[in-house]
C-alpha cells in the first residue's frame, strides 16, 4: 500500500518518517520529494507497506499526529498516472483545452 504524508517538518529525514511507520508494520520504502535544484524537503513524501492492513492502522494512528514538531496529514496516495499517457480527445489539459 502506498501512503501520501505531507505537512512534514522540512527537517524530517527518511530515517525519521520510516521509524514512525514500522512501529505499526513493515515498511518496504520511504521517500521524501526533494527540489531537485536546491535539495531542500518539500514537506511530503511516500511510504510503502506491502501490508494494506498494516498500512491502514499506520493511516489511521498517524494521521494528524506530530512528527518532529509538525501535525502531518497521512492517507492513501492517488496512483502516479503513466508519463507516457496522451490525453484523449475532448479532456482538458495545456495541449488540448476544452
Amino acid at each position: 500500500m502506498n501512503i501520501f504524508v505531507a505537512r512534514l517538518n522540512f527537517k524530517t529525514r527518511v530515517e525519521d518518517l520510516e521509524a514512525a511507520f514500522a512501529k505499526f508494520g513493515q515498511v518496504s520504502s520511504a521517500k521524501i520529494v526533494r527540489d531537485r535544484d536546491t535539495g531542500r524537503s518539500k514537506g511530503f513524501g511516500f511510504v510503502e507497506m506491502p501490508n494494506e492492513d498494516e498500512g491502514q492502522a499506520a493511516m489511521a494512528a498517524l494521521n494528524d499526529t506530530e512528527l518532529d514538531g509538525r501535525a502531518i496529514v497521512v492517507k492513501p496516495a492517488n496512483p502516479k498516472a503513466p508519463v507516457d499517457e496522451k490525453p484523449k480527445e475532448g479532456d482538458a489539459s495545456p495541449e488540448n483545452p476544452e
